[in-house]
C-alpha cells in the first residue's frame, strides 16, 4: 500500500514528466527558428521564412502544451507541498517568481509577436523577436534549475528555528549554485538536442517521400549542423554534472553506478551489472579499470565513497539529527539557555537525517536501533531504477551522436538524402531524446535520486500538510 506521501510524489513525478515533454522542444526549436529566420533576413531568400513559419507552427502547438502542463505543475506546490512550500517559500520561491515575472512573461508575449508580426514589424525587427523568444525560454530553464539546483544543494540559506523555515542568506550565492549552473547548461543542451533530432527526423521523412526536397534538405542541413554542436555539448556537460555529483552529491553517484563498496583510487567503472539493494552487492558485473575515478574524480588518487561507507556516515549524521531535535524541541519549548542554543547551532545540519526517524516514531529523540537501522537504509535512493536509468540516457546519447554526426557528415559531403538508411535511422530516431531525459536522464535522475531527505533541510514525508 503506498502511504500519502509516496502517492504525492507519484503525482508530481508523472506531471512534471508529462511537462517535460514539451519543454526541450520548446529549448531547442526556439533557437532553430531564430537560425532559420535569421539566414533569411541575411540570404533574403523567401525559402527560409517559409521554413522559419512552418516550423513556428509546431513550435506554437508544443509551447501552448508546455504552458497548460506546466500550470497544473505548480498547482501541487500550494496542494499536496503546501508545508514544503511554507518551509523553503523564501529561496525556493523567489527564482519561480522571478522565472514567472521576467522570463515567461517575455517569452509568452514576444511569442504573440512572433506569429502576428510578420506584416507589421520589419525583417530586422522580427528577427530580435525571435531571438528574444528563444532568450526568454532559456531564462525560464535558468531560474527553475536555480530552484531545482537549491534542491540538490541547499546553500545559500539557513534554518531558523523561531520560524521552523529555511530562509535565503545570500540570492547571488543562490544564484550562482555550482549545481544549479552545470543542470541549467546541461539541460538547455539536451533541449537543443531535443530540437534538432525534431526537425532532422520530420526533414527526414520529407526527403524519403519526395516532397518539398529543396525546404526539406534546408531544414535537415541546419539541424544537423546545429545538432551537432548541441549534442557534442551535452556530452562535454554531462561530464562535467557528473563531477559536480561527486563533489556534493556523493550518494547519487554511488547510486547511479551501484558502487556499494568503496574502491581503491582510481575505481572502476562497471559498464553493465545487476544490482541487489537487499544484499547491498551486484550479483553479476563487467567492468572497466579505473574509468569511474577518472570520470568522477578527475584523478588517480582520489577515492569514490560507496554506499556502505556513506550509509556509516548516514548513520551518525541520523544519531546527530536526534540531538538537534532534542534542542530544537527545547529550544521551541521556550529555554533560553545560549549554551542549548549554541550546541543546536552546532547539530542543526544534521536535523534533517534525523527527522527519517519520523517515519517510524513521532518521538525522535527515543528512536530505537531497528528504526536507527531502517532509518539509515532509507538514507540512500533505490540504486536499480537509477543504474538502469543512467544507462538508458547514455545509450540514446550515444544513438543520436551517431545519427547526427553521420548526417552532418552528409551535409558537408553535399549528399543529403543520398542513404536512405540514414534518412529512416533519423526518422526513428526522433524519440531517443525524450526516452533519454523522461525515462533515464535529467528528471529521473534528479527527482527520484533526490531520496528521502532535502539534504539537510527536511524529509520528504515531512514535507506534507
Amino acid at each position: 500500500m503506498f502511504d500519502i506521501v509516496e502517492l504525492s510524489r507519484l503525482q508530481f513525478a508523472l506531471t512534471a514528466m508529462y511537462h517535460f515533454l514539451f519543454v526541450p522542444l520548446t529549448l531547442g526549436m526556439a533557437f532553430l527558428l531564430a537560425i532559420m529566420e535569421t539566414v533569411y533576413v541575411l540570404s533574403g531568400k523567401q525559402i527560409y521564412k517559409d521554413m522559419t513559419k512552418f516550423w513556428g507552427k509546431l513550435f506554437a502547438i508544443n509551447f501552448a502544451l508546455g504552458v497548460a502542463t506546466g500550470l497544473t505543475m505548480e498547482f501541487q506546490f500550494g496542494t499536496n507541498w503546501s508545508y514544503f512550500s511554507h518551509y523553503v517559500g523564501d529561496i525556493f520561491g523567489a527564482p519561480l517568481a522571478i522565472e514567472g515575472l521576467m522570463a515567461f512573461f517575455l517569452e509568452s508575449t514576444l511569442v504573440g509577436l512572433f506569429f502576428f508580426g510578420w506584416d507589421r514589424l520589419g525583417k530586422v525587427q522580427h528577427m530580435a523577436v525571435t531571438w528574444f523568444v528563444a532568450l526568454g525560454s532559456n531564462l525560464s530553464a535558468l531560474w527553475i534549475l536555480v530552484a531545482n539546483g537549491w534542491m540538490q544543494n541547499p546553500i545559500a540559506s539557513d534554518f531558523n528555528f523561531e520560524t521552523m523555515r529555511m530562509e535565503m542568506v545570500s540570492f547571488s550565492e543562490l544564484v550562482l549554485n555550482p549545481v544549479a549552473q552545470v543542470k541549467f547548461v546541461h539541460t538547455v543542451a539536451a533541449g537543443y538536442t531535443t530540437g534538432a533530432m525534431f526537425v532532422l527526423g520530420i526533414s527526414a521523412y520529407y526527403l524519403l517521400k519526395g516532397r518539398d526536397v529543396a525546404f526539406a534538405k534546408r531544414s535537415f542541413a541546419i539541424a544537423a549542423s546545429f545538432g551537432m554542436a548541441a549534442v557534442l555539448s551535452v556530452i562535454v556537460l554531462g561530464d562535467e554534472s557528473g563531477y559536480e555529483m561527486g563533489d556534493v552529491q556523493k550518494t547519487k553517484l554511488a547510486a547511479i553506478e551501484a558502487e556499494w563498496e568503496t574502491q581503491p583510487a582510481p575505481a572502476a567503472f562497471t559498464l553493465f551489472g545487476i544490482p541487489n539493494q537487499d544484499k547491498q552487492e551486484n550479483a553479476f558485473s563487467i567492468q572497466i579499470p579505473y574509468a569511474l575515478g577518472l570520470i568522477a574524480t578527475r584523478s588517480v588518487d582520489t577515492q569514490v565513497t560507496g554506499l556502505k561507507d556513506l550509509m556509516a556516515q548516514h548513520e551518525v549524521r541520523i544519531r546527530n539529527g536526534m540531538k538537534a531535535y532534542q534542542l530544537l524541541e527545547e529550544l521551541r519549548a521556550g529555554n533560553t539557555d545560549p549554551g542549548v542554543r549554541a550546541e543546536f547551532n552546532k547539530t542543526k545540519q544534521d536535523l534533517g537525517y534525523g527527522l527519517l526517524l519520523k517515519r517510524y516514531t513521532p518521538n525522535v529523540s527515543d528512536a530505537t536501533e531497528a528504526q536507527i537501522a531502517q532509518a539509515t537504509k532509507d538514507s540512500i535512493p533505490r540504486v536499480a531504477p537509477l543504474y538502469f536509468a543512467f544507462r538508458i540516457m547514455v545509450a540514446c546519447g550515444v544513438l543520436m551522436l551517431a545519427i547526427i554526426g553521420l548526417s552532418f557528415l552528409s551535409v558537408v559531403r553535399g549528399r543529403i538524402g543520398q542513404k536512405k538508411w540514414l534518412l529512416r535511422a533519423a526518422l526513428y530516431g526522433i524519440p531517443l531524446p525524450w526516452i533519454a531525459v523522461e525515462r533515464a536522464g535529467l528528471w529521473r535522475s534528479t527527482a527520484v535520486s533526490r531520496g528521502l531527505s532535502v539534504k539537510c533541510c527536511r524529509p520528504r514525508w515531512r514535507t506534507l500538510p
